[in-house]
């Protein structure tokens, strides 16, 4: 039996059709509905796949009616969450940018750390500013989330000296629970994000959570921009009381206007974690396997569960 399989691009299409019994069917996730596939043609398709950059396309899901699978070529999915019918399973593309994530994350810590964005001002400035600055050796750093990204990043910066706590929903090994945040967050030199989207997460960084950062700590936001409130820390930065690096905010884009930009001690960048030379290559790599898993009769290995 052939799983047809709908694709937003000609390289993923073309990997795709590699997989045993697929046909892959490109798209155009821009064009109107009307412009897309004839109706008889959007009936036969199982498995829709989203562009890697994009929105989603509520009107598309309601014409596929015997969709079977919705694959992602992102770790997030909150964007899919209440459009994909319960009978749509949705796998993510989890596995594929954790790693340049995590090398983010790794990048805007040391520079942080050794006061690299003021180093470059002065060099603008023709300036011999010498100073001491602080170090990721012997850190005490809080991850928050316990998946692939998570995971990436603990792995990278333990070389580096830190000691590192990973916190998930529910306590197990090498992992501490959610509910144990308002001891543990006093403790940290530097807490990192790096969990989905959800009901529970959505401001999970409040004026309370940033209070209870000890003076001088770095927040940094590797999840998504609402994880954070952004008004409460633009009141800590202000003060210079902690530092932060933000990969994701919250309005994004980040307005031309908006204070944050002009925020001490702040380490903005425009949503770039993942994307590095091969995430395409790595993300379509993932959704093979995930949709190889589909087609054999097995839930894929990324599927979402909680909806």
């Amino acid at each position: 039996m052939t799983t047809t399989v709908l694709v937003p691009d000609e390289y993923g299409a073309a990997e795709l059709a590699r997989l045993a019994d697929v046909r892959a069917v490109r798209y155009d996730p821009a064009a109107p509905l009307a412009d897309q596939l004839p109706g008889d043609e959007l009936r036969q398709v199982d498995v829709l796949v989203p562009p890697l950059q994009g929105g989603d396309r509520a009107d598309l899901l309601a014409a596929l009616p015997n969709l079977r699978l919705v694959q992602l070529l992102t770790a997030g999915y909150e964007a899919w969450e209440g459009l994909v019918p319960e009978a749509v399973a949705l796998s993510t593309g989890r596995g594929a940018h954790g790693g340049s994530t995590a090398e983010w994350v790794l990048a805007t810590l040391l520079a942080l750390q050794r006061d690299l964005p003021a180093f470059v001002r002065a060099q603008d400035r023709g300036e011999w500013d010498y100073h001491l600055t602080g170090t990721l050796i012997g850190a005490r750093v809080l991850v928050i989330g316990a998946g692939d990204v998570a995971q990436q990043i603990v792995r990278r910066l333990e070389p580096f000296g830190t000691h590192t706590v990973m916190v998930g929903r529910t306590a197990r090994d090498g992992v501490r629970a959610m509910a144990e945040l308002p001891d543990l967050v006093p403790e940290q030199d530097v807490v990192v994000l790096a969990v989905p989207l959800t009901e529970q997460t959505r401001g999970l960084a409040d004026a309370g959570f940033l209070a209870r950062m000890r003076d001088g700590a770095v927040l940094v936001n590797v999840a998504r921009g609402p994880v954070v409130d952004t008004d409460a820390l633009l009141a800590e930065l202000r003060t210079h009381r902690l530092r932060a690096a933000l990969d994701v905010t919250d309005p994004e884009p980040l307005p031309a206007d908006h204070p944050l930009w002009h925020a001490p001690g702040l380490l903005i960048t425009p949503h770039v974690g993942g994307s590095v030379t091969g995430a395409f290559r790595r993300a379509y790599a993932i959704a093979a396997e995930q949709i190889e898993q589909f087609i054999k009769g097995r839930d894929p290995e990324n599927l979402v569960r909680d909806r």
